[in-house]
């Protein structure tokens, strides 16, 4: 049965091959797939991104995401949505965005996949009572946090490009931060740790117009920076291969119930230990002690990141291509889009 998707992007960040948020990267792997698979995929995403199917280009916001730009944002998808329904078949729509119930089509077959911590959702919208409408997860720890009356499907677990992530690079001594900007994601205390650790860090990523993260890089990252600690912002997909390889560790300190970590699977596929904090689905990623190190302090983290020179590189390429093969996600949500098409095969 061939399909016509519509996956929809969360609204302030473009999607494609170097996109940086994980929920951008899972629906760039979709679009390709989809394509890949004879099917038809259209996006739904800010102006400037890049897919293999058909692109429905949103204008992007240019200031501050503050109330008023997100109200903008919100009806610019409405109607690009409804643009787009109109103008193809489409057998389902994909929604990706934490603020999905703001465009979320009224009717017809919708799958909604929760990238972050179902807490950060507003509760009603996880109570939807609409038959035509199918949530999903991306981890067994963020399933246990659902509240009550969610009608939530099986969790379809991330994964990455293995393939594209398996170049060699000489070791070199320095710890990698990478991911989003913003306090919860806890930069800051990978500083500490690498202070501690007399290691040299590297941090990676972008920092988006929210004022809040904003502040956050003006008072808690900036001071810090110099020859032991640089930011060299967000990196391609070839950059980010290059950094991920050559790091002697990659820590993820996050503060938030991690839903899952595109970061720690592409360090393992990469053949870089993680050292992490306990949170969230990271415990079901990190082997520790084989893969990298679960820890619970700045003070551990640093320990960890002094250790995790030991660890070998070939174990941790192992266990990305056992659990974390992109090939595995997109067949898992591609079998689900057809289920959905055919609701009666997903019922029964």
């Amino acid at each position: 049965m061939t399909l016509t998707v519509l996956n929809v992007a969360y609204p302030f960040a473009p999607v494609g091959p170097d996109a940086v948020g994980g929920a951008e990267q899972i629906l760039s792997a979709l679009d390709r797939a989809l394509v890949e698979n004879g099917h038809r995929s259209i996006v739904v995403a800010g102006e400037g991104s890049q897919v293999a199917g058909i692109h429905i280009p949103v204008e992007s916001e240019q200031g501050p995401i503050d109330d008023l730009a997100r109200r903008r944002a919100w009806a610019r998808h409405r109607r690009a949505i409804g643009a787009a329904r109109k103008r193809f078949a489409v057998d389902l729509v994909h929604l990706h965005g934490i603020d999905f119930a703001a465009y979320c089509p009224s009717s017809g077959a919708t799958l909604v996949t929760l990238h972050l911590p179902l807490s950060w959702y507003d509760p009603t919208a996880l109570r939807a009572r609409r038959a035509d409408l199918w949530m999903n997860g991306v981890s067994r720890s963020q399933m246990r946090d659902a509240p009550s009356g969610a009608r939530l499907l099986g969790p379809i677990e991330n994964g990455v490009d293995i393939e594209r992530l398996a170049g060699r690079h000489a070791k070199r001594r320095f710890a990698l931060f990478l991911g989003r900007l913003c306090p919860e994601k806890g930069a800051h205390l990978a500083i500490a740790a690498a202070q501690r650790a007399a290691l040299p860090l590297i941090i990676a990523g972008q920092i988006f117009r929210y004022a809040e993260h904003e502040r956050y890089f003006a008072e808690e990252i900036a001071p810090h920076l110099g020859q032991s600690c640089r930011f060299v912002g967000p990196l391609s997909l070839a950059r980010k291969r290059r950094f991920l390889t050559a790091a002697a560790c990659v820590a993820i300190p996050s503060l938030a119930p991690e839903t899952s970590s595109l970061v720690a699977m592409e360090a393992m596929a990469c053949g870089t230990p993680v050292v992490a904090f306990r949170a969230g689905a990271l415990s079901e990623i990190v082997a520790h002690g084989r893969t990298g190190f679960l820890v619970d302090s700045a003070e551990e983290m640093a320990t960890a990141m002094r250790e995790s020179a030991a660890l070998d590189p070939e174990t941790c390429r192992r266990e990305a291509r056992a659990r974390f093969s992109r090939h595995r996600m997109t067949a898992a949500y591609l079998d689900l889009y057809a289920r959905i098409a055919d609701q009666r095969a997903l019922s029964a």
